[in-house]
């Protein structure tokens, strides 16, 4: 007996912890079962040559929004070329119409419904007592959480499984050897306490958590393996304090320094306590991702999302002050009384806490949610193809989301790489709002035919300043200086762009300087036995403000990856 759990991720860093997790729950016919990761980089073709040559008795796959069209497209060829493999589903992305995804790819012969690992424990038993011919074991009729074709050619759905003690889950990272190169993804708890209506983890209101023991040895696993970052995929972590403040005081006693941690958070739930902690930590042992969404008062009750807005401020804006945690704040267009208007009010805001990231996100309307049930009520039309992304809504029409599609964009070119954060800071004050100057840098990108076209980094620096000089700006010349910073701040640029200007250090200081710091490592203390032109390879002396910065590309920002900076103004006359 050969079964297939089958996985296609969106990159290939990323590892699929349910197959895993059903894998380990199944442990008594491991021989039985292998897993097969794939991308949606590779073409369908390139896939199913593989399954083929596996040739499974049966294969399963897992369904989300991100891969649900090659699963389908693989439903349709599978059956040609392996016409004895037996064919289910599960998955979110079919869970919640599993009677409608049976009917419409007849090919396949079932469903697995929502959790996933005692319902594939028991189908396993089913497939070996019919290959083995026993007449042993479970039979569909009995297995809670599937839907499957039954002899009469309909569909049976069964009865929903209870759900499962999360702590009878194995640890499924034992070998880390199918993880390398890969981010780790962990659970310490399933389900969500809230109930916003276009998530499908409302659904689900049986919250439960991993026995903490078990959440601190797996912890040190990870800790002493030094794998790069662990991914936590609980909902809301913070929703129970002891458990978040457990998992958070573990990590901080016993860091080595190698390994970041990601959480998803309410902010405005983090106490003071939890605060303390976080301001404490390592710079760069946690992530923070916190999902604002929208601060427009009637969208949140509306979506059935509870959320202090001020206190959300508050907590960012604490945690910001310590310059340790990244953080990940989201926004939503498209949800329900938020116009154009009203969505640039929630960005100006959100912006205005200054996180690591902002990420503008388009609302997905998911099988099964809330948000699914309303579209009518909302005039709310979205893709019928995955992932289901909002077209227009009764406050927001296509044109708009064209717009904010593009303003997007420029956040994400300008602000979340974090390669123009000094530049940007300052022109910002030339607009009436955050969310003006990026439609402004929209409608310039636009203007110019510069969408859809591969720019280099050196070119989006060069795009930005013509922006500058040609918006209106009373000083453009000054800009140069912010655009020399950021760019130097990531890389030792070598071929100084012409649009920056001379370079204000001669050769000769900056060769004094590096000779004089060669012998007496003044400022350069970890550069000892480098000798002056390998010194100048690491570092990059520039002018800016009438001061003299030194950066230092072997030391940078845990956060966002900046050189370390030193100001080394008057360092001949230093007496060092």
């Amino acid at each position: 007996m050969k079964i297939l759990l089958t996985a296609i991720n969106a990159k290939y860093i990323h590892s699929n912890l349910a197959v895993y997790s059903l894998q380990a729950y199944a442990r008594c016919y491991a021989d039985e079962i292998r897993i097969r990761e794939y991308t949606i980089n590779q073409t369908v073709d390139e896939i199913l040559m593989d399954l083929y040559e596996e040739q499974p008795d049966v294969i399963c796959f897992s369904c989300y929004l991100w891969n649900i069209t090659y699963v389908k497209m693989l439903l349709e060829e599978l059956p040609k070329v392996l016409p004895n493999t037996r064919l289910w589903l599960g998955g979110p992305e079919v869970s919640y119409n599993a009677a409608e995804m049976l009917g419409e790819y007849p090919m396949t012969e079932g469903i697995m419904c929502g959790e996933g690992e005692e319902t594939f424990l028991e189908l396993t038993e089913y497939f070996h007592g019919q290959k083995t011919g026993n007449g042993q074991g479970k039979q569909l009729a009995d297995i809670k959480g599937i839907a499957y074709r039954n002899l009469s050619g309909g569909v049976t759905v069964n009865e929903p499984r209870e759900v499962l003690d999360l702590s009878k889950v194995p640890f499924v990272y034992e070998n880390m050897d199918r993880f390398k190169n890969r981010i780790i993804y962990y659970e310490s708890s399933r389900g969500c306490p809230f109930s916003c209506s276009y998530c499908l983890s409302s659904i689900d209101k049986s919250l439960r958590f991993r026995d903490m023991e078990l959440v601190k040895r797996e912890l040190q696993f990870f800790i002493d393996h030094e794998v790069t970052q662990v991914k936590f995929v609980d909902r809301t972590f913070n929703c129970r304090h002891d458990h978040a403040m457990e998992v958070w005081t573990y990590i901080a006693e016993h860091d080595k320094g190698r390994t970041n941690f990601h959480f998803e958070v309410a902010a405005d739930l983090l106490n003071e306590e939890e605060i303390r902690l976080i301001r404490s930590m390592r710079p760069g042992l946690i992530q923070l991702e916190i999902g604002v969404q929208s601060v427009n008062e009637r969208t949140i009750r509306e979506i059935r999302r509870k959320m202090d807005i001020e206190k959300v401020r508050q907590n960012v804006s604490r945690i910001k002050e310590k310059k340790n945690v990244h953080q990940h704040l989201d926004l939503i267009a498209g949800l329900p009384y938020e116009d154009y208007a009203s969505f640039s009010v929630s960005f100006n805001e959100v912006y205005s806490m200054r996180p690591e990231q902002l990420q503008l996100g388009f609302l997905k309307v998911l099988k099964g949610s809330l948000m699914q049930e309303k579209t009518g009520e909302y005039e709310l039309f979205n893709q019928d193809r995955p992932p289901y992304e909002v077209l227009s809504t009764r406050w927001l029409s296509y044109g708009e989301i064209i717009r904010l599609k593009k303003v997007e964009e420029m956040v994400e070119v300008y602000y979340n790489s974090a390669q123009f954060s000094n530049t940007m800071r300052e022109l910002e004050k030339e607009f009436s709002s955050p969310f003006a100057m990026y439609e402004a840098l929209a409608s310039w990108y636009e203007s110019g035919g510069l969408f859809g076209v591969s720019h280099s980094r050196i070119a989006r620096y060069e795009i930005l300043y013509r922006f500058i000089s040609g918006s209106g700006v009373k000083k453009p010349e000054e800009y140069q200086g912010w655009l020399t910073l950021d760019l130097y701040l990531r890389d030792n640029v070598r071929n100084r762009p012409e649009f920056l200007g001379e370079d204000k250090v001669s050769k000769e200081e900056a060769a004094a300087f590096y000779r004089r710091e060669a012998q007496e490592h003044a400022y350069l203390r970890e550069y000892d036995g480098y000798d002056g032109r390998q010194m100048r390879k690491m570092t990059h002396l520039e002018r800016f403000r009438g001061r003299l910065l030194l950066f230092d590309y072997r030391h940078r920002d845990p956060l966002n990856g900046d050189a370390q900076v030193l100001d080394i103004t008057g360092w001949q006359d230093a007496g060092v």
